[in-house]
């Protein structure tokens, strides 16, 4: 914990067992510590050069601790102070590398990212690079290296950024994705941090596009080959986000939830199911999103036809955007 702002555990170890005295000589820290003198002493000079301990005058040498509150308080506005200089230094970065990539010539504005856990790098760098949104094609299998965030794997950057505000998604989730067993419910969860989330029918490829100025494409030939393609812009690059925008149109929303008012108003509840109705995902992906039953599913979906008076799934689909529930 103390390694955040600079404290190696040695002199951590040191400063805490010394908050509890008074005062304190080296050797009864280094009984406490069970630490060499030499060492003790070493982390007593850091510290005190830190502003955590103070030497008393007199000899032996004698020590005692700052208030930890105020100490911490010190040691956290002066790394905040350093990562706003780093901060400050990183957009000077940008600039140059913004400038530099301007004069690439026309073969360099596709980049070939070869190997799964380089792969799976970029597309994290992608969505952290964004600054307003991020639009994304979701589509499985995923690129993700094992061991990095188990099934939040594909969205863990997302829900970073949504938790904090900062970036909007767009997420078009092919049909096999919300299929996937335990997917639909990690997808909720980022529709209800913000995410704005739609179904598509065979996606044809990943994709990532961070603002307007950065975008990752594989298809599946790409993740067969283990490659995936990090697009600059330029025409491709708009090329790609018009892809993204002209499937966005077509797909089924998943969180459109207007309110209405009158006989035929629904709950939020029954407007989800219709959506997920819509997106094809089967009674037991929604029974795992809704925590019900298989067969409380069916009984909800029956309700749904008799109010609408369909006599298929198909056509609650129908009737339900013809009234513009979905």
């Amino acid at each position: 914990m103390w390694e955040t702002v600079g404290i190696p555990a040695a002199e951590a170890r040191v400063y805490e067992a010394l908050i509890p005295q008074t005062t304190s000589t080296v050797g009864a820290l280094s009984s406490r510590t069970n630490l060499t003198a030499a060492k003790t002493a070493r982390a007593l000079v850091s510290l005190a050069r830190r502003g955590l301990v103070t030497r008393l005058p007199g000899r032996p040498a004698r020590y005692t601790a700052v208030e930890p509150s105020l100490a911490g308080s010190v040691l956290i506005s002066k790394r905040e102070h350093e990562l706003r200089q780093l901060q400050q230094h990183l957009n000077k970065l940008d600039q140059a590398f913004h400038t530099e990539a301007s004069t690439l010539g026309p073969g360099d504005y596709v980049e070939v990212i070869e190997g799964v856990p380089k792969i799976f790098r970029t597309f994290v760098r992608v969505q952290r690079s964004a600054r307003h949104q991020v639009r994304a094609f979701d589509k499985p299998p995923y690129f993700v290296v094992a061991g990095k965030h188990g099934d939040e794997g594909p969205n863990f950057e997302e829900r970073g950024s949504l938790s904090a505000g900062t970036v909007g998604y767009r997420v078009v989730y092919d049909q096999e994705s919300v299929a996937t067993p335990g997917r639909l419910e990690n997808i909720w969860e980022g529709i209800n941090l913000g995410e704005q989330a739609r179904v598509g029918t065979s996606l044809p490829v990943k994709l990532v596009i961070c603002d307007d100025t950065l975008a990752i494409v594989s298809s599946p030939a790409d993740y067969q080959n283990e490659i995936a393609h990090l697009v600059h812009p330029s025409s491709l690059l708009d090329l790609v986000s018009g892809l993204f925008e002209a499937v966005w149109d077509r797909a089924i929303p998943l969180n459109r939830f207007e309110s209405r008012s009158g006989p035929e108003a629904l709950s939020n509840r029954d407007r989800q199911l219709l959506g997920l109705l819509a997106s094809g995902a089967t009674d037991g992906a929604i029974a795992r999103t809704f925590g019900w039953s298989t067969r409380t599913v069916q009984r909800h979906v029956q309700q749904l036809m008799t109010q609408v008076g369909a006599r298929t799934r198909f056509q609650i689909g129908m009737e339900a955007a013809r009234r513009g529930w979905i």
